[in-house]
């Protein structure tokens, strides 16, 4: 299921349930049966709380974002398309509007995305 998240200060955030789904429990969230509902909400009096999950989550993964320039000519690199995307990575969109939603005192929604 692709969800939406919402803020009334920042861009909506696209995700995937299956890819949100330890974003927010990092966020303190937990759910019935370990499966994202449909809707919810982070409340603005959850959200520093929200924020310092996600952020320890972030510092103790133990994958590396980093692609370190080398000058090898070596034809086995692997391509960036075909790199795992990290947690790091795919957390920071929803770190950030939590960050403005906090900062702006904002609540923060999400529901499945409409049907393009």
């Amino acid at each position: 299921m692709l969800i939406v998240f919402h803020s009334k200060s920042s861009a909506e955030v696209l995700m995937f349930g299956q890819h949100a789904l330890p974003i927010l429990r990092a966020a303190g969230k937990s759910f019935e049966n370990n499966e994202l509902p449909e809707r919810g909400v982070i409340m603005r009096d959850h959200l520093a709380a929200a924020i310092g999950g996600i952020e320890r989550a972030m510092a103790i993964s133990k994958e590396n974002d980093e692609n370190p320039d080398t000058d090898d000519e070596n034809d086995d690199k692997v391509h960036p398309i075909s790199e795992p995307v990290s947690f790091r990575r795919r957390a920071y969109p929803l770190l950030a509007m939590l960050k403005l939603a906090h900062e702006k005192q904002e609540d923060v929604q999400w529901e499945p995305a409409p049907v393009w």
